[in-house]
Parts: structure tokens; sequence; C-alpha cells
């Protein structure tokens, strides 16, 4: 059996939604300062962004603690979660700053700011973007055809934003006007009008800073997919005021007043104003669209016909299950269905939760249908049925981790931290399990959130409450070396390599104890034997030697490796030849001895394994990359098969490259990507490799960070390639 490699060419771009014409070097890093600030903050840029979309920053300790004083962390808060929600991307203090990678990073805007410690929070004063209802957030954008619409419009060829201020009953309010480029203030020539509603927590300004609404409708005006509209953006608006701004829209700009030429949707409660406009005044409005509505406006059925004469469109849009406005969406749906009201459904969004990158895209889809003539009314490409409410299982009556439908996660704490102000989730969800903080919220004694969807994988995860790490106590799975890790595991087929195998089909796990002449006492090791594992067959099986790396110990690469169900799935599929794994403990202060004087002498004495150079291997993960290495440079020959997972070679003084070169069948090499810290190291050891002349394979990064997700992935790729040769 085949499976998809996990690794990729140096650099290689990944993502699901990236397309080929995604071009290197149109990313843009925008910033700006909304207040004064110290000019030697400013004199290099606190967040880069590399053509592959990984997010640099570095943010100088000495300015942290002039703003905000000492502190005990920085995290980095963002929508770079799961469905682009808000999470908390720690740094790491690493000399004179704070500083992590993040990525590779999706196509998009992103909005951030720093915080310490919880509460307080500063704006990158390097980078001079503002978004106007949030003084602290900066954003970037990250270039890709799946945001092409997101771009900037070449000069020139856009429309203008210009600001409406008009009078209403409770005083002076203001809109901002969208005009397509064409528009001029004077001609025969009048517009429809579109009216975009902001709601509970979204200014009229967040339409424009964080929803590229200026980009997307000079994007679609130039590729001549909307008709020529002029677009008005305001906040939340009652019946009288919205009365109030379309008479202001109508006197001062070139409009059609009809309902037929009239449009108008909003985002969460502005989608409810949206709704209940062309249902209680059904002749005001011919196009109606409900971006993530929260509160269902009442539907009577006896207004039905004068609703269906009158309104063109109505057309549902919300996200997947975290997105709070999906069960109102259904409720909406249902009652329209019972009062004869027609609709129709934009689906579920599989990937978008209640934020811009998801009304960014319900935008994309809404506008081209105004004021003219669709053919296609069914959900966008991708999206899922509106099936029903979700709704989790209530507090206190589950095991956490809720696993649900489609990968969704619903996290929740016992009633111990009732007391708490901060609680959040530590776990490996980010781009390709990288580990992200998603904060939880209050629900009642304890804290709860659903996040997701999360890729079929194994996961793992910790509490941080108020800044101090605490174990899931009602998750009873945990991780001898880490005992604050929790773990679960979602299945489907990019995950089968993971998952348990039918009972009684797989190998063996069993302890091995003994005498540490290095340590002087007894240790053990961890060995996995293959199904139908015969002691007295006639040729001893090839052994291979898999070692932890810092700060683990022999049982992580079974807790947290998934090193039995790798190699169960592998031999049952016909891929791997039978072979024992002596998985030992390398905290040691000399390997080398340890591994010849007590582990492999052991294991051969044990079981039947062989000997022979060329019937063994030795592979490890960073710590035990390196001691590969230390046996590779001490001992060339001895074991054919050699690996390093994360881990660089180090210095070309002192080997013997042909003895490397005549006693190594295989030097398989593999490393994270710029996630990873030993990157940089690990790329100047293959130049070393190649001065001195050593063969070896490396086919690309495997995409992810320093973490047990690479080195799985890497696993799952060396098994199959021993004892081949």
């Amino acid at each position: 059996m085949t499976t998809e490699p996990y690794h990729g060419r140096l650099r290689r771009l990944g993502g699901r939604r990236l397309s080929a014409a995604l071009t290197a070097g149109v990313i843009a890093v925008a910033a700006v300062l909304l207040a004064p600030q110290p000019a030697a903050a400013a004199d290099t840029p606190w967040l880069t962004v590399s053509p592959d979309r990984y997010a640099s920053f570095t943010v100088p300790a000495a300015y942290v603690q002039e703003q905000l004083g000492t502190v005990s962390q920085v995290v980095v808060e963002g929508n770079f979660g799961p469905s682009s929600a808000t999470a908390e991307f720690g740094l790491t203090r690493r000399g004179d700053v704070w500083s992590g990678v993040l990525g590779a990073l999706e196509p998009g805007l992103y909005h951030y700011q720093f915080t310490a410690d919880d509460t307080k929070s500063i704006k990158d004063p390097t980078n001079d973007t503002s978004v106007a209802s949030d003084p602290l957030l900066s954003t970037f954008f990250v270039a890709g055809d799946s945001a092409r619409w997101l771009v900037d419009a070449p000069p020139g060829t856009g429309g203008e934003v210009g600001t409406l201020t008009y009078r209403t009953r409770a005083g002076q309010r203001s809109a901002l006007v969208w005009t397509p480029p064409e528009y001029a203030a004077k001609g025969p020539k009048a517009y429809p009008a579109l009216y975009l509603q902001s709601g509970d927590g979204v200014a009229a300004t967040d339409w424009l800073d964080l929803g590229r609404t200026r980009q997307i409708l000079d994007n679609l005006s130039a590729a001549g997919t909307i008709r020529p509209m002029v677009v008005v953006i305001t906040d939340d608006s009652g019946d009288k005021e919205l009365k109030d701004l379309r008479k202001a829209v109508a006197d001062n700009y070139r409009v059609l007043r009809d309902p037929a030429h009239q449009a108008i949707a909003g985002v969460s409660d502005g989608a409810t104003v949206a709704v209940k406009a062309a249902l209680a005044k059904p002749a005001q409005f011919g196009y109606v669209g409900w971006f993530s509505g929260r509160s269902v406006p009442d539907v009577d059925r006896k207004d039905a016909k004068t609703v269906n004469r009158t309104v063109k469109l109505l057309r549902l849009y919300t996200g997947n299950v975290t997105d709070p406005a999906h069960n109102a969406t259904y409720r909406l749906a249902k009652a329209l269905g019972r009062a004869d009201v027609r609709f129709e459904s934009d689906g579920v969004n599989p990937d978008g939760g209640a934020n811009w990158d998801t009304w960014q895209e319900n935008l994309v889809d809404f506008v081209p249908r105004l004021f003219r003539h669709v053919s296609d009314h069914g959900p966008s490409p991708g999206h899922g049925q509106l099936k029903g409410e979700f709704n989790p299982p209530p507090a206190g009556t589950t095991p956490t981790p809720f696993v649900s439908e489609d990968g969704f996660v619903t996290f929740e704490t016992t009633t111990a931290f009732a007391d708490a102000q901060h609680v959040t989730v530590w776990a490996n969800i980010a781009p390709g399990g990288s580990w992200l903080r998603v904060p939880l919220a209050r629900d009642g004694d304890r804290w709860r959130a659903t996040v997701g969807p999360l890729q079929p994988w194994f996961y793992y995860y910790r509490l941080i409450v108020d800044r101090v790490p605490f174990k899931d106590t009602s998750n009873p799975t945990k991780v001898t070396t880490e005992p604050m890790w929790s773990t679960f595991f979602i299945p489907g087929p990019g995950a089968r390599l993971l998952s348990d195998v039918p009972a009684g089909q797989g190998g063996k796990v069993e302890s091995m104890t003994y005498t540490s002449t290095v340590a002087g006492q007894d240790r053990t090791a961890l060995v996995w034997t293959p199904p139908g594992y015969d002691p007295g067959r006639a040729e001893p099986y090839p052994v291979l030697y898999l070692q932890h790396g810092g700060g683990q110990n022999y049982t992580d690469w079974v807790e947290m490796g998934r090193a039995k169900q790798i190699l169960d799935h592998q031999f049952l599929d016909g891929d791997l030849v039978p072979m024992v794994v002596v998985m030992g403990n390398g905290n040691s202060s000399n390997f080398n001895r340890e591994l010849l004087e007590n582990i492999v002498p052991t294991a051969r004495a044990r079981y039947h394994v062989s000997s022979d150079p060329s019937q063994q291997a030795l592979a490890g993960l960073s710590m035990g990359g390196g001691q590969a290495f230390g046996v590779l440079r001490a001992y060339p020959g001895q074991f054919a098969y050699v690996a390093a997972f994360s881990a660089g070679f180090g210095s070309g003084t002192g080997v013997d490259v042909e003895a490397i070169n005549n006693g190594t069948r295989m030097l398989r090499l593999y490393v994270g990507d710029q996630t990873d810290f030993v990157y940089p190291s690990f790329m100047a050891s293959l130049t070393t490799l190649d001065t001195l002349g050593i063969r070896y394979e490396f086919d690309g990064v495997t995409p992810g960070p320093h973490g047990w997700d690479v080195w799985q992935k890497n696993l799952i790729d060396l098994a199959p390639r021993l004892f081949k040769r």
C-alpha cells in the first residue's frame, strides 16, 4: 500500500486553499502607530512575513518592559486559530527579544496585538496599519489566490470611499459610502444602492479595516462581475434611523429609489436588521443578505405573498458550529420555510466562524447576485448543508474534550477554576502542528469553548489558568514525561496510520529492563515486536533503535509518537519489513556507551534480533538525532541505516567520510519548516555534508515545528524504507 508523503520540497508551499497562482513577493506587511511612541521602537519591524507565508515576530524585551513593566510572558493575539478564531501565539524570550515564527498562514487579512501577562496589551509601533474601532490592533495581508478579491486595486482603478453625515431624531450620524469608478456627482445615470449594516461589537469602519470591503468592491467591479452600485456602510440602525439614512443617501447621491434597486445586508445584529426590514416592510428592499445573524426576527405567514413578490433575493449565510449564528440561521431557515417565504442558503462555510474572514466570503458571493439575473442559486463550492442546530452536551455531563462530527472539539474545565480570570487551552492546533492558546469563556463555574474544525490527527494540550499550567483532570490520558499534558485523537483517513488497529491484530509493546553501566542503575526500554513475532525462527529479525529527544524518555515514542499504531498499520499494510523496534532511554552522559554496551546487548539477549550491521538501524529525534549522528561519526558502518529527525550533524572535523559512505546504506535526514528552531543549523549541516562528500537523502522539509506532528510523519516515511536495500 502506498501513502501520500508528508514531506515536501524545501520551502514548498502548502495549505488547503492555496492556488498555484500564488506569487511570491506579493505579501504586504502593513503597520501604524496611532499614538506617538519612542523612535527607537520603530528601528526594526517587529513583524516580517516571508514569501512562503511564515510570520516572524521579534519584540524587543526592553520596549515591553518600558511600556508594561516586568512581565513573565508575551503572546500575539490574532485571528490565527481554527476557523480564523482569535487565539494567542506564545513568544519565547531569547536574549533581548521575545520571538516566534508562525505559519504557513492561509492567504488573507490578519489582525493582531501583543499582550503580556494576560492583561497588558500594546500595539505594534512598527506597523502603520490601524483599526479605527480598536487602536491596539495592527493588520497584515498574506496574498494568494483564495484572497485575490482582498488585494488593493491598482492606483486609479478603484472606486471612492467618502463620508455622508446626516441627521436623525437621535442626533447627527455618519455613514461610509463607496461609489464605483465610473460614478460622477452629476449626470443622468442613477445607480442601485446596497446598505451594509454593522452589528454588536462591529463598527462601520470595520467593514473597511477588517472586512476589506473597499478592495472587494474594487476588484469585483474591475472584473465586471457586479453591476455598478452605490454601497452605504453604517452602524447598526433601527427602522427610523434606516429611513433617515435612505433619505439622506437619495438626497446626496444619484441612486435609484425603487425596491428593485435597493439591497440590504448586515453582519451579526445588522443581519437581523436587514431581514427584519425586508419582512416587516417588504416594499423597501428587493435584495437581502443575512451574514451570521444572531437574533431571528418574526416571520409571519400572512406576509409571504407580499415578501415573495417584492423581495427578489433573500440569501442566508453562516459559518460552522463555532459561529454563534449557526443555530439562529438554522432556526430562521426553518421559520421562513414554514411561512412559505422564498429564500436561498449559502450552506455552512466549513472553515468559517463569526469573523471577517467569513463575512468577506459572504460579501464576495452576495454582491454579484444583486440587481441582475443569476442562474446559480445554490451554496458556494465546498459549503455543507445546514442540517440542524449544534448543542454540545451540558457542562459537567461529559468527559473533556468532547469531539463532535467533522472535527469540532469542545473543551471545558472542572469547577476548580471558578475564580480564575483568564483560561486558555494550549494545543498543537496551529498550522503544521504548532501551538496556540485558545481562550475559554466562563460558563457558570466552569470554562468552555468549541474549537475547530481540526483535521484528523493526534492532539495534545494542557490548560493555562492565569498563566499557570494545569492538566485536564477530566481527561484520563497521560504523558509520562509531561504530567500536564492530555491527548485526544480525531479519526479520519488522513490520520489512519495513527489510529489503533483492531484488537489482536497489532504487534506487542513490552518493557525491557537492563542495567546501565553508564548511569549505574537499572533502566527501561520499550520494545515493539511485529505481529507473529517468532523468537525461534531461523533468521534473526532486523532491528531499529529509535531514540527520543531532550526532556523526553523511552515512553514518549509510544505515548506521543504513536509508534505502535504507525508500525502496526504499516506491517498489516505490507509496507514494513518484519522488524523489532527498541525505544531506549537516551538520557545519558555517554550515549555511545549506553547504546553499544547496554541497550544493544540487552536487546540481543532478550529478542531474536540481528547483530549484522546491514540489519541494524538507528534513528532519533532532536537530541536523539544528534546522538544518531554521534554514533555514525564514532562508529561508521555499525548501523547500515541511520536517520535524524530535526537535528544537526555538527562540524566536519575528524569525520571518516569513506567509512561512513562505505558502511551506510542509507543516511536519511528530516527537519520541520521555518517554525522548527533547528531549521537553520540543519540547513548548515547539509552544507557540511555536501562539502565533506557524505552521501545522504533529504526530500525537503516536513511542514511543521519542532514537535510530534513532524516526527510522527518522519517515522511514517522512514520505517518502510528500512532493510530493503
